[in-house]
């Protein structure tokens, strides 16, 4: 059973982690090697065979770092090895079922019968957690030293203080080095400031994720496996509109608590959600939402293919080849596949037509934002269904106008209550932003104070069925 945020056993490891942390945190290697294995401790409460993955991974990277860094002539050599040894553990442990899926599928189009899927090792139908995050991670470090951005650390402990920190070791923000190591490399005391802000991460983290997304969880959980007795469009519409805000919530709220948890060692870790669904444009979007992975994919992946310096058309196919990448990044299967394409075609549509220019519209527009978000509920839709069938049939009850059977607003009717909630949360940042000079900032504070207090009392009285995060399948 993973360690998760919203749990006892976490709770105890926190408290324990943290009292000792004071004691530790005073010489370098002392302190990164207390981080690290409390991290791999962390890590191994899932399953202790994987944390000699994560190791594995690291050794490669730490010397193929140093590699780098000591041979000019031979570095390409070695950021081949690093992308080979990471990219092949991902491969093994996430694709191999679904690529031998394919074979077998092909094969037996061809008029033969393979068995690959049948004949894999059982290790490889068992998905370590965080394993796209940590790699992803460690592939960063490599890659800028090979770029000269960053100088590799000697320090192997320093290195695995940073890979396997435990706050985001598991569903990130994917942290860079070059933003972590000269942080771990100093000794850093929490002001009391620090500690605040830590606190209103962690709580407004807990309430996004136990008040918001798992009081949403069970709505959306018996449309999708087919144990509601209500159809209709409106019903649909209701659904996939939870499940944006599930997952945004439920997201989110495991990042803040890993912010939080880092601002109480004295670290920082960047913004990786920023009110995603206020944005007036796809780009706009992307650049609010999992900000760690869309920063990820443009610095590794869109820019060294050519970004948009080759040209107009060669712009648009690396955004699609971006796209798709990043939708296999998030599952072994063709529905995520499809959530990638869908995004890479509302992307080059934006930028090819330039809607709100052409219209006249300035952005921020309420009725903009809303369309923005209507587009991305649309394509949650093969983000969250089981196969392409699913998907397609669920399509077509949103399209298909089917009046929706009374009762299901009265049964779903306290998971409704939190869909409202969460829908006014975000109004209110929205014309908070809007109309900021509204609000004086010697009223932030005590509000601040007031509106952890609430989230502590919702925290405690009404919390949801607790589930595992959803990005831990990632």
């Amino acid at each position: 059973m993973c360690m998760v945020f919203n749990s006892i056993d976490f709770l105890i490891f926190g408290i324990l982690f943290f009292i000792l942390w004071p004691f530790f945190n005073r010489k370098n290697n002392l302190r990164w090697s207390y981080l690290t294995v409390m991290s791999f401790i962390f890590y191994g409460w899932w399953d202790w065979r994987f944390i000699f993955l994560i190791i594995a991974s690291g050794l490669i990277d730490f010397y193929c770092g140093l590699a780098i860094a000591k041979y000019e002539k031979r570095k390409k050599i070695f950021l081949i090895l690093s992308l080979s040894g990471n990219l092949l553990s991902l491969s093994v442990f996430k694709y191999s079922a679904f690529f031998a899926n394919i074979a077998d599928d092909l094969f037996s189009r061809a008029g033969l019968v393979t068995h690959f899927a049948e004949n894999l090792p059982g290790f490889t139908l068992i998905l370590p957690v965080g394993i796209s995050f940590y790699t992803f991670q460690s592939l960063s470090y490599t890659i800028d030293i090979y770029r000269g951005r960053l100088r590799p650390t000697h320090n192997i402990l320093h290195f695995f203080s940073y890979l396997s920190m435990f706050p985001q070791l598991v569903a990130g923000p994917i942290i860079r080095a070059k933003d972590m190591l000269f942080q771990l490399a100093v000794q850093r005391k929490a002001s009391w400031l620090q500690k605040w802000d830590g606190i209103k991460l962690i709580v407004f983290g807990l309430f996004q994720k136990v008040v918001l997304a798992d009081n949403l969880s069970f709505f959306i959980d018996s449309a999708f496996e087919g144990k509601m007795l209500w159809t209709g469009s409106l019903y649909w519409w209701l659904v996939m509109t939870a499940f944006s805000f599930q997952i945004y919530c439920d997201f989110s709220g495991y990042s803040l608590i890993a912010r939080g948890l880092a601002k109480f060692m004295g670290y920082h870790f960047k913004m990786n959600f920023n009110h995603p669904y206020l944005s007036s444009s796809m780009k706009e979007f992307w650049s609010r939402w999992h900000i760690s992975l869309s920063t990820w994919f443009r610095d590794y992946v869109y820019i060294p293919l050519g970004g948009s310096r080759k040209g107009f058309y060669k712009g648009i196919l690396f955004i699609w080849i971006t796209m798709l990448l990043s939708g296999l990044w998030h599952g072994a299967n063709y529905t995520f596949i499809i959530w990638g394409a869908v995004h890479a075609f509302l992307l080059s549509f934006e930028r090819i037509t330039k809607p709100a220019k052409r219209l006249g519209i300035k952005p921020g527009k309420l009725f903009i934002i809303l369309f923005v978000f209507l587009v991305t509920t649309l394509a949650w839709v093969f983000f969250r269904a089981d196969s392409m069938g699913q998907a397609r049939d669920i399509l077509i009850r949103l399209f298909s106008f089917e009046k929706s059977t009374a009762g299901f607003s009265d049964y779903y009717f306290n998971n409704l209550v939190f869909l409202v909630l969460a829908v006014l949360i975000e109004l209110t940042i929205y014309f908070r932003r809007k109309y900021a000079h509204l609000f004086h900032y010697y009223k932030k504070h005590s509000l601040d104070v007031w509106m952890v207090a609430i989230a502590v009392v919702m925290i405690i009285f009404f919390r949801g069925e607790g589930k595992q995060f959803i990005y831990f399948q990632f």
